[in-house]
């Protein structure tokens, strides 16, 4: 299981927020690269990254800083989300080096735009699936649908999604743990890997979920416990090996 660093970008700054509310940030740094590198120095095995000025903007609009991480960083996986609801998207961000792209909103809104970038780029596409109570948030969480997030999996099993990215939008940047039961059976539910995110506060959440891995938790996103200290990136991820026997 992976411990994954988040970096989320918002006027080109490395900044976490609170419940996905943009009024409510904290600025981290101000120069993204500089911040890869001091998860990759810790030994993380992939990036995530999130456009949260493209995810309300529904277009790319921090792309320059994802290429910069992506050319500095050649061979390491990095995945990134926010405002990817075009093909010519996809094919930018993986001409720039990214490994795998995070389709949200378009993907809640038009189901069938996920087979269409599948079939595209291969091997490429991740499904994010934000979730409050349950059922699917869209447009940068603004929107809050009828849609269950284990029914839309469920859709996308046979599309070749590479995994879900799942968020519980109560419990991000919040700092109270992860939703494990929700996401243990969204993987055992819908049949694909996925990729815990909101709530990783501290070692006892990566613990969990590493003793549950086996059930198709692929790794935990972690933003604003490592940027405020509550988790050690290099300690999670030593952890999650002696658990998972990687």
């Amino acid at each position: 299981m992976l411990v994954i660093p988040a970096i989320d970008l918002k006027d080109g700054q490395c900044v976490r927020l609170r419940q996905g509310r943009m009024d409510d940030s904290t600025v981290f740094g101000d120069n993204p690269v500089e911040m890869a590198r001091r998860w990759v120095d810790a030994g993380c095995r992939r990036l995530h990254l999130v456009d949260l000025n493209g995810a309300f903007a529904g277009e790319p609009v921090n792309g320059e800083a994802v290429t910069s991480i992506a050319r500095a960083f050649p061979g390491l996986p990095i995945q990134i989300g926010g405002g990817i609801r075009t093909l010519e998207t996809i094919e930018a961000y993986v001409k720039a080096g990214v490994s795998y792209v995070i389709i949200g909103t378009k993907a809640v809104k038009e189901p069938a735009f996920v087979k269409e970038a599948c079939l595209a780029f291969p091997g490429k596409v991740i499904v994010g699936l934000d979730a409050q109570n349950g059922f699917v948030a869209t447009d940068g969480w603004a929107e809050v649908s009828t849609v269950k997030a284990v029914d839309l999996a469920k859709q996308f099993k046979n599309d070749g999604v590479s995994a879900i990215v799942y968020t519980d939008i109560a419990r991000d940047g919040m700092m109270q743990g992860v939703n494990l039961e929700s996401t243990v059976e969204l993987a055992v539910e819908g049949g694909i890997p996925v990729i815990a995110s909101g709530g990783v506060t501290n070692i006892e959440d990566i613990r969990n979920l590493a003793k549950v891995a086996g059930k198709g938790i692929l790794g935990a996103i972690t933003g604003r416990a490592i940027y405020e200290g509550t988790l050690d990136v290099a300690e999670g991820q030593k952890l999650a090996d002696e658990l998972t026997g990687a």
